[in-house]
């Protein structure tokens, strides 16, 4: 028989003692009692709703990278039915309260392996649709990453008639909002705060960004922003009104869309595409081009693939600048290039259903309103309602800039939506009188040949801008990049020169890359300088001689186009193109 305890040597007694208690904490080890909960389990059992005022849970789940997410309560007019996640997440929904009679839907997709950085993402058009694709691109590269809903769902505006709450979530709150919420939710998930904040939009998206330095400088350390819809009641109003020009299908002035994509087209390429002593279908900076029209007229030996009187009047109302009555600017012109594309929406011969909607039911609460009666009273009425402060156009952002944050914006010189001689008139109207190497301290402007509304086209427009497929072709550098881009500068201080953006045979990653163009900073353009064009090293950034003169109302490019009005007057000089152009810039 064993003898008692108290038998054995004191040594023994504690050897046993501590074998125990190994045996026991290996034990507990192996179930899981005390070891430290995993990414999954931390996610499961969080509860955002409680950090958040005004919250009511929807969605609380755990992705595994490869999980194929669905949406079946998205509305079908945002066409994002699902989205394919790369890493594993932490996915959250929530209903926010917004007013009494407003709310938002947010999203937040917080990734396993956390860089520190939190990103907020943007909305398009007048639309309730959170871009999956971005969230899912955000938390690849590491993000902390959020989007919301606008305070309404689907793409239409109708859900706007007499809520001016829901206006106002859609003019700011909501991106705030959704802000504040991701970064206190980010806190409480990882236990730790967020490095650096940041911001990613484009179209609507890009004015959202604006609008954030503008009223919520602390928000962000560094915006991109992409073809930004500033001067938004203007855009909308330009929108609205080329139904009044183009007429309705059917009447015997209207020009069809594959007159459009193809011999008008043509023309504009033929006087305008070597420009930049390159043909490759892409002009290079449009507003060297001074695009006449009047050569498609019919005549005694044309008349077939031309147009009559009326309908070149039409190109020319297009490609000019839209003014009041006594020349004041309303909004610049369209880009010669774009009518590629804007024939599918611009000119179809119906009410552009963005801006239709706008004005039946924001800005006048009047679904009968007919945007056939569009005219100048119409614009001034978007103007001076300025519907929840959504104009967006500051000629300062010294809060944003002062305490270190930065502003990266781009725009493709073939959009079909937003005009790209806006960015440069916005551009300047920030600027004023500092100097362009102050503005480089804090914002850049770089200007993408070749690309269509925020992506696509003939030119090297991948840039790291979004969730798009082609994006993940390219590297997360700050050299490919937009986004690494402004990381690279707000927590390294260096600065983008330029952006390298990528085209791929047929836009198909698998298919290889086609060429790469270096994308220069505003006012430098691109000039070609001889070799291979498909090869970045042929071309060269080249800033032009400038010299400001005084303000003025209307300005005429060489050749009688106008290209704006009330803008400041820059004379530009080139080496390698005779220029006659002047522009004038607010």
């Amino acid at each position: 028989m064993l003898g008692s305890l108290g038998s054995f040597p004191s040594e023994t007694v504690i050897m046993c003692a501590i074998q125990r208690i190994l045996v026991i904490w290996l034990l507990a080890l192996l179930h899981g009692t005390v070891a430290s909960p995993s990414f999954e389990q931390k996610c499961l059992a969080f509860r955002p709703d409680q950090w958040t005022i005004g919250a009511k849970l929807g969605v609380l789940q755990y992705v595994a990278a490869g999980t194929n997410l669905t949406f079946p309560d998205n509305d079908a007019s945002c066409a994002r039915a699902s989205q394919k996640v790369s890493v594993d997440l932490c996915r959250i929904t929530l209903e926010i309260k917004t007013s009494r009679i407003s709310n938002i839907s947010f999203e937040a997709w917080f990734p396993e392996n956390w860089s520190g950085r939190f990103l907020a993402t943007g909305n398009g058009g007048i639309d309730g649709c959170i871009k999956y694709e971005d969230l899912a691109y955000g938390a690849l590269n590491g993000f902390a990453t959020v989007g919301a809903n606008n305070g309404h769902n689907g793409t239409g505006g109708a859900a706007f008639l007499n809520n001016p709450q829901m206006v106002v979530d859609f003019a700011y709150r909501s991106l705030h909002k959704s802000v504040e919420t991701g970064k206190a939710l980010s806190q409480q998930l990882y236990q730790s705060n967020y490095s650096k904040s940041y911001y990613l939009g484009c179209s609507l998206g890009g004015r959202q960004g604006i609008s954030s330095a503008e009223k919520f400088p602390q928000d962000f350390d560094g915006i991109v922003v992409g073809a930004p819809g500033v001067d938004f009641n203007s855009l909308y109003a330009w929108r609205a009104r080329f139904f009044s020009i183009t007429g309705a299908k059917g009447n015997p002035n209207f020009i069809p869309a594959t007159a459009w994509r193809g011999w008008i087209h043509d023309e504009v390429l033929r006087q305008c595409d070597t420009i930049d002593k390159v043909k490759d279908g892409i002009i290079e900076d449009p507003s060297l081009c001074n695009f006449d029209p009047s050569t498609l007229l019919c005549g005694h030996n044309i008349t077939t693939q031309c147009l009559n009187q009326q309908q070149v009047q039409q190109l020319q109302t297009i490609f000019s600048p839209y003014t009041y009555e006594n020349g004041d600017l309303i909004y610049p012109a369209m880009q010669p290039g774009s009518e590629i594309r804007a024939a599918d929406r611009l000119y179809d011969g119906t009410p552009y259903g963005p801006s239709n909607d706008w004005f039946k039911y924001v800005v006048y609460n009047d679904p009968s309103w007919n945007a056939s009666t569009f005219d100048f009273d119409d614009v001034r009425a978007a103007q001076m309602l300025n519907p929840g402060d959504i104009r967006t156009f500051p000629s300062l952002l010294s809060d944003f800039r002062d305490r270190g944050a930065k502003l990266l914006m781009y725009h493709g010189q073939q959009d079909n939506q937003i005009s790209s001689f806006n960015t440069p008139r916005f551009y300047e109207h920030l600027r004023g009188n500092a100097s362009y190497a102050a503005m480089d301290e804090w914002a850049r402007f770089f200007r993408i040949s070749g690309m269509f509304h925020c992506s696509t086209g003939p030119g090297a427009w991948v840039l790291g801008q979004g969730g798009e497929a082609s994006q993940a072709g390219i590297a997360f550098d700050p050299q490919h990049n937009v986004l690494s881009a402004m990381v690279n500068w707000v927590e390294k201080g260096v600065a983008p020169e330029y952006i390298e953006g990528t085209k791929f045979v047929n836009d198909t990653v698998s298919a290889g890359v086609d060429f790469t163009k270096r994308h220069c900073k505003y006012p430098a353009r691109n000039v070609f300088i001889g070799g291979d064009d498909k090869l970045p090293g042929s071309w060269e950034c080249q800033v032009p001689n400038m010299t400001v003169a005084s303000k003025t109302t209307t300005v005429t490019m060489s050749g009688g186009a106008l290209l704006s009005a009330g803008w400041s007057l820059l004379s530009f000089n080139f080496s390698l193109i005779c220029l006659s152009t002047m522009l004038v810039l607010i």
